[in-house]
């Protein structure tokens, strides 16, 4: 029997005026990990938070602090955000001229490193930084934005990602659009990780357990 994939719920779909009772609830709801979206308003069109929110909510979960930084540069908030408490770290192909030495800072803090391709960006990109990751982010819609369509052509990248990983220990984590309708296609073409805001913070917190269960593929029962 296949492994169920990991839900990674976004809180960036979150109420942020409670965002600590909502990581409490997502945790208690199922999820695997917690997925922090760090933008910058210049590597993408929104501003979020930073390490200092990371760092102040870290205590209310064990869970793993999933932290997708989508910003430009991201070498030189590396320190902080793994300071914070981030456990996995992802910077994007896209943000800077030396991806490599980014994932090796990445690695020497402690922490493990993923690295995050945008939907117009080639696999061939990350081909050869494969031996230094941990995880590979599929981006299946455009950064910068909770809610938006999910990409179909997506899939296929996802499977063309799996056969450049080969045998190598490196999960596949997809965002943007991720629901119980999306998902499956997406986890057999070997996404391992899906991230899932508004499909999961819908509704009442109550729902928050069936939601997860949803996204991840199981039904009735929760």
């Amino acid at each position: 029997m296949a492994h169920l994939p990991l839900v990674a719920p976004s809180v960036l779909s979150s109420d942020f005026s409670r965002l600590g009772e909502e990581i409490k609830a997502i945790d208690a709801a199922g999820a695997d990990w917690i997925h922090l979206d760090i933008m910058d308003g210049h590597f993408v069109p929104n501003i979020t938070f930073g390490p200092e929110i990371v760092k102040a909510v870290r205590h209310v979960t064990t869970k793993i602090f999933d932290v997708h930084l989508m910003i430009a540069p991201a070498d030189p908030y590396l320190e902080a955000f793994a300071e914070a408490g981030a456990d996995v770290m992802t910077v994007h192909a896209e943000a800077g001229p030396h991806l490599h030495r980014s994932l090796q800072h990445i690695k020497k803090l402690g922490k493990k490193a993923g690295v995050a391709i945008n939907p117009a960006t080639p696999e061939s990109a990350i081909e050869y930084v494969l031996d230094l990751v941990d995880l590979v982010l599929v981006m299946t819609v455009n950064p910068g934005f909770g809610g938006q369509s999910f990409i179909p052509a997506s899939v296929e990248k996802v499977e063309r990602v799996r056969k450049m990983i080969g045998m190598r220990p490196i999960r596949i984590e997809v965002d943007g659009g991720v629901s119980a309708e999306t998902a499956p296609a997406l986890v057999r073409a070997g996404a391992e990780v899906l991230v899932a805001g508004s499909a999961v913070f819908k509704g009442d917190p109550a729902g928050y357990a069936a939601n997860i269960a949803a996204v991840r593929g199981v039904r009735g029962s929760v």
